[in-house]
């Protein structure tokens, strides 16, 4: 039987937000025996490394470095509580591989639910000035120890498509490691792993999963590991379609997770099938949440054009679950660009707040009925 078909979803975290003193309570009372507290962060809230495994391949992987992607932190629990229901595969995976896993490295970001810390940095570009507290604490764990792979585990927008009609719903990278994008030995490591998770992730999810922007970026924390002499491999989990809570994309990161794990276990030292990656297509920027088409404004002169809307996930106060509050991003003749949804408001007015729908921001409005 393969994995998918034995995945179980940890019902102790069934919503997109984690709160992380849930999170430090569930791990000192299921996993005490696993996990180390290797710092705190900058508001003083402890932060987790998780270690599994005896095999003689190393690999280390974090998640929420950006404080409100949360999907990684899923995926490690429900891929721990999967692998405790089914011995036999843990076993033959944690016998080859020995895996770090960083718990939430931005706390403080989590549970406000922010991109950045506490002291509003964005750790995943600051690996050279090491403004952030939490930064170094990972550099700190990759100097002590000699890993032959690292995972960086993210999420991406709802923009991202692999063709313009599908979903990027997973998408990976073999980052550069220099501004030309020179295909060294360590990114063919990264990229014949991702091309056996893509193998196996395709008859699944098939024209979802996608490949993310090679650009060389000299601040970000994956482009500098691998730089550095470790294989990084950076995992974006994205839209599924009419999944805000991302429960479906959840499921099958923690699937990819574990044929990730799986590849680096079985790999031999001679680097083979790299080349699949390249048929992974390149995410492209097509979509926003809604679109109004043809509406009419409410105002004194005739103008009729196409509203663009996108969610933004905002974490109101008392509440256990993030909220998707509807921000206007684009208005006027927007062909270029779908919706995730479409509505034909011909004949209709857009009546809000403002007299002109205000660019990127909360605008409170309706559709004439």
């Amino acid at each position: 039987m393969t994995f998918e078909h034995l995945y179980i979803e940890n019902q102790d975290f069934p919503n997109r937000y984690i709160s992380p003193e849930k999170l430090f309570s569930y791990l000192q009372t299921n996993l005490s025996d696993y996990i180390l507290e290797i710092g705190r962060s900058y508001l003083d809230k402890p932060i987790y490394k998780l270690a599994i495994g005896k095999g003689d391949l190393r690999v280390l992987a974090w998640s929420q470095m950006h404080g409100n992607e949360s999907n990684a932190t899923h995926a490690m629990l429900d891929l721990l509580v999967t692998l405790e229901k089914n011995s036999e595969i843990k076993d033959e995976l944690f016998n080859k591989i020995s895996l770090d896993f960083i718990f939430m490295l931005n706390p403080d970001g989590s549970e406000k639910w922010t991109r950045l810390n506490a002291a509003e940095i964005d750790l995943n570009r600051d690996f050279h000035n090491e403004a952030s507290t939490e930064i170094k604490f990972l550099k700190k764990i990759v100097s002590e120890n000699k890993y032959d792979y690292a995972l960086n585990l993210h999420e991406q927008r709802t923009i991202f498509t692999t063709d313009g009609v599908h979903p990027a719903t997973l998408s990976f990278l073999a980052p550069s490691e220099n501004e030309e994008r020179t295909v060294t030995e360590n990114r063919k490591k990264c990229m014949a792993v991702i091309g056996k998770v893509y193998d196996n992730l395709k008859r699944l999810i098939p024209n979802q999963i996608g490949r993310y922007s090679d650009e060389f970026y000299p601040t970000s924390t994956g482009d500098n590991f691998i730089k550095a002499g470790m294989p990084t491999i950076l995992f974006e989990g994205g839209h599924f379609i009419d999944d805000y809570t991302r429960k479906g994309t959840r499921k099958y990161y923690t699937i990819a997770l574990y044929y990730a794990l799986k590849a680096i276990g079985e790999l031999k030292s001679e680097i083979t099938d790299w080349e699949k990656y390249l048929e992974i297509p390149e995410n492209k920027e097509t979509h926003y949440d809604i679109v109004y088409r043809n509406v009419k404004l409410n105002t004194d002169h005739e103008c009729i054009l196409d509203i663009a809307v996108q969610y933004r996930e905002i974490l109101e106060e008392g509440k256990d679950e993030i909220s998707f509050v509807p921000f206007v991003i684009e208005a006027g003749d927007i062909k270029k660009r779908k919706g995730w949804l479409e509505i034909d408001c011909t004949g209709k007015r857009f009546i809000s707040n403002t007299k002109y729908p205000k660019l990127d921001a909360e605008v409170s409005f309706k559709i004439e009925e």
